[in-house]
């Protein structure tokens, strides 16, 4: 601070002789009074703390603004030049230009007042005047090492910096129309550009952008008065058949700034601009784009088209359109309401030069930025896509050139179409029409494929494009496209080798069904349709291939709204067919089947197409899967997957007997309870091998909610085996209650067709590795692992339940003298008596019992368990005696007691 006050004195000092000193003498106390300032500036970090600053930036400014016109004086341009680069660049006893070229740049980065002192000093025409000279005439003297020196860099940089800060103030602008050089500025860019300095070109752009964004009304009539727009681009018109195409970008958007710019103020550069072929220059720019690599000439290619695309709401006055709105459309589409006061298209020329560009050119990155250029201008205003639509119809055009565009392009532009849908809550009547040709002529499979997926996402909008594409005939092209598939299908039998074409070729059927499924679901008028068609038989051929799957099984689904009995027929065979080793398949076929069952409808027509043996049937074909350790086709199938196979089989048996007693007699009647008893002794985990041994006393006894608790849920090593009857008499539990079809333990995300992420592979990999894990509160588990979602202990201790399908004990009591292993015969009598207090307890009510008469219960306990009834020494005598009694106080058949 003293510093700055004894620097305040001298300076007063100096203003109180100056106007009694020559203009030498008062030149030179300025000069020697700059470095102490410069000095003062340094040591205090950049805060100047100096009351008569804008006096001082008055008087060095003036002093710099002579000194140039001193050194330009009578010199030619090279001369000049190069008195200029001395004058700036000046070191030692003789550096006065170079001091006040910094003292002017500190003084221009302080505050606004001081920046109009050094615009009043006449400086703002002086700098354009070196400007123009550094630009046009290059500079041939270089450091040893062919780079611009340091010197010559930090000049450059003050000297921009300066011009930068005066050029955005209109006040600086102004003041350069006193001299000519801003239009020879902007006329040399457009004329000079490959003969120009290269140092000079990038902070030249940034110095003409800086002064198009402050133009003013006055500038603007300088500008047009000297036909500077004009002149330019003729100029450009000669380079863009000779300079590279990223060079004529940069010098033809820096003209297009002004031209942009200016327009809020007034369109006379803009009119100026039309009237010399300003839109054809900039598409033969344009298209002289293609094939640049990425990155190269990018900012300015952006550039360029931003502005373009700005100039397309550059016009005198609003268009008037009135378009014909064709029916049918959302219910919540309004013309109407879709007009707003914001920024909408009036310059149909500008965009014109948009739209050839996409025509004409198949470049990836040029055809992008065409359609992200339209987009932008959508999202301006919505009304804009009618405005263009009714009037150059623009995407309607695309439509027909688009599958010659890249492949990127093609998804882009389909993206566009789609949110004409999804966002402007408009159905595009026309452009779908075309798009379905597309579809229909399937000239390229991929530009196919990308239209298919943009029509499927409509189609999931509203129920209202199931009619429409229904009366296109979109629906009937593709039940006969997927005719034709199903048939080239059931000959090839898949043994061609896949090929990047029959990828494509697989992903378009699948996108095929899936837009088929979409358009029956919801609409019973559709699906008699493709019934009509015949195409039931070849719909299911498309069952076998897993990527196909899920869309083939909807439609399905969706077939049983009209006829449940071909639906179960085609199920219930796909299933009986299967291979031992297609247990996806399966799986898939037996949750279809499950979403089904759910209306009591369909009951009937499950069990007279012999659904009930069809699913049994799936136990028998696992004999053995559950062996540990697993042998045969097994070794390669975790058990979870087995044991999901057998819980969805049993939920299909569960849900098709639900409040169904036709069926529940049936399934009784038949002895299929005995049936499917066998089938699960088989699976492999139970014992099947001679007699079982089992001690006369146990060290321990659980309740079966703690063993279920211990075995999956503490670290507690438990036998697999062991585990896994457990979870099957918990099945069988809830079959008994008759809830099995509304539980939920495994839970799978199977990614689609070319979708599957590391995260999920990883998950399904520790699915193999760790079988059925119990999901406890906290617990983290992958997100596509099958995991238990309901807590085991909740559900075991609903004992009092009424017992609905007493067949299903009977099956559990069956399996008690399996529930055995060598090796762990204290561990397998203890889950016995645990297992026999469970049925205890679901016997414990009178209402329970009452549903057990005429279910063979009685029957079952005395032929399954004869030792333990016989020896009264066994650990399970008195709690079955306890069974037996119970339900023997209800009622009690003669063959029994027998």
């Amino acid at each position: 601070t003293l510093q700055w006050e004894t620097l305040g004195r001298q300076f007063v000092e100096y203003e109180q002789v100056a106007p009694f000193l020559v203009p030498e003498e008062q030149q030179r106390r300025l000069l020697d009074f700059l470095p102490l300032f410069l000095e003062a500036w340094e040591q205090s970090s950049g805060v100047i703390i100096f009351p008569n600053i804008q006096l001082l930036a008055s008087e060095v400014s003036k002093l710099l603004t002579k000194e140039i016109k001193r050194n330009l004086s009578g010199k030619p341009a090279e001369e000049a030049r190069l008195a200029l680069e001395q004058l700036l660049q000046q070191k030692g006893e003789a550096e006065d230009g170079r001091l006040l070229l910094k003292s002017v740049y500190l003084l221009s980065q302080t505050d606004l007042r001081t920046m109009w002192n050094i615009i009043g000093s006449g400086l703002p025409a002086a700098l354009m005047q070196c400007l123009y000279l550094f630009f046009t005439f290059p500079l041939k003297k270089t450091s040893d090492d062919g780079e611009t020196s340091e010197d010559d860099t930090q000049t450059q940089e003050m000297l921009v910096k300066i011009m930068l800060n005066m050029y955005r103030e209109e006040q600086g602008v102004e003041e350069l129309l006193a001299a000519d050089k801003l239009q020879s500025l902007i006329i040399a860019t457009a004329s000079l550009w490959d003969q120009c300095s290269h140092s000079w070109k990038v902070p030249t752009g940034r110095v003409l952008r800086t002064i198009s964004k402050a133009q003013t009304k006055n500038s603007i009539v300088y500008l047009q008065a000297v036909d500077c727009i004009k002149i330019a681009i003729q100029n450009l018109f000669k380079l863009a058949d000779t300079l590279p195409a990223c060079d004529v970008c940069e010098a033809a958007s820096i003209v297009l700034c002004f031209v942009k710019d200016s327009y809020p103020i007034s369109p006379a550069l803009l009119t100026e601009f039309e009237n010399n072929d300003g839109y054809q220059l900039l598409l033969k720019i344009l298209l002289r784009c293609e094939g640049l690599q990425q990155n190269e000439g990018d900012p300015y290619l952006d550039e360029i088209l931003d502005m373009l695309t700005c100039l397309t709401t550059c016009g005198k006055t609003e268009l008037k359109v009135s378009g014909n709105i064709v029916h049918p459309q959302l219910p919540h589409f309004n013309f109407e309401q879709t007009r707003s006061s914001g920024m909408t298209v009036k310059n149909l020329q500008a965009f014109q030069v948009l739209q050839s560009i996409f025509q004409k050119s198949n470049d990836q990155h040029l055809c992008g930025r065409i359609l992200a250029a339209i987009g932008t201008i959508w999202a301006w205003d919505t009304v804009n896509f009618f405005l263009l639509e009714w009037t150059l119809q623009p995407i309607n055009q695309f439509t027909d050139i688009i599958h010659f565009k890249p492949h990127p392009v093609q998804v882009q532009f389909f993206r566009l179409v789609e949110s004409i849908v999804l966002d402007l809550s408009y159905v595009p009547h026309e452009i779908l029409k075309k798009v379905q040709y597309l579809i229909k002529e399937n000239i390229v499979p991929f530009c196919t494929l990308t239209a298919l997926r943009c029509l499927l996402s409509m189609t999931k909008k509203d129920l209202l494009f199931s009619d429409i594409f229904r009366d296109s005939g979109l629906l009937g092209l593709l039940l006969a496209l997927l005719r034709k598939q199903a048939k080239i299908l059931r000959k090839s039998a898949g043994t061609h080798l896949p090929s990047l074409e029959e990828g494509t070729e697989k992903e378009l059927n699948a996108v095929m069904l899936k837009m088929v499924a979409a358009l029956t679901v919801g609409s019973v008028r559709n699906t008699v349709v493709l019934k009509d068609y015949g195409m039931v038989p070849y719909i299911k051929i498309f069952l076998d291939d897993e990527c196909y799957r899920t869309a083939t099984l909807s439609i399905l689904e969706q077939l049983s709204v009209i006829n449940y009995e071909e639906y179960m027929s085609i199920i219930i065979g796909a299933l009986c067919s299967s291979t031992q080793g297609e247990l996806q398949l399966k799986r898939d076929l037996l949750k279809s089947l499950l979403r089904i069952l759910e209306s009591p409808k369909s009951h009937s027509a499950f069990r007279t197409c012999s659904g009930f043996n069809g699913l049994l049937s799936l136990l028998s074909d696992m004999e053995g899967a559950l062996q540990d350790p697993p042998s045969g086709l097994w070794t390669a199938v975790g058990q979870n997957c087995i044991l999901e196979l057998v819980f969805y089989t049993l939920q299909g048996i569960t849900a098709a007997l639900h409040l169904d007693p036709v069926n529940s007699n049936f399934f009784q009647r038949n002895g299929l309870f005995e049936k499917m008893a066998e089938d699960l002794g088989s699976l492999g985990c139970f014992w099947t091998q001679g007699e079982w041994q089992i001690p006369l006393s146990l060290e321990k006894t659980r309740t079966f909610a703690e063993f279920l608790d211990a075995a999956f849920c503490s670290s507690e090593p438990f036998p697999m085996w062991l585990k896994n009857c457990i979870w099957i008499l918990n099945f069988l539990d809830h079959m008994v209650k008759g809830t099995l079809h509304l539980e939920s333990y495994f839970k799978e995300r199977k990614p689609e067709m070319g979708e599957a992420s590391r995260d999920d592979q990883e998950a399904l990999q520790a699915q193999e590795e760790h079988p059925v894990v119990f999901k406890r509160p906290g617990n983290k588990l992958p997100a596509s692992a099958y995991r238990l979602r309901d807590n085991p202990e909740e559900k075991w201790q609903m004992g009092d339940c009424a017992i609905v399908h007493p067949g299903a004990v009977c099956v559990m009591v069956r399996l008690l003298p399996k529930l055995y292993k060598e090796g762990h015969s204290q561990l397998s009598q203890e889950i016995q008596c645990a297992v026999v207090d469970h049925i205890q307890s679901l016997v414990k009510s009178e209402k329970s019992r009452q549903v057990t008469c005429g279910s063979g219960l009685l029957r079952t306990i005395i032929t399954s368990c004869q030792d333990a009834f016989r020896n009264e020494s066994h650990p399970l005598h008195l709690p079955l005696t306890r069974v037996f009694e119970k339900l023997a106080s209800q009622a009690i058949e003669p063959d029994v007691l027998r």
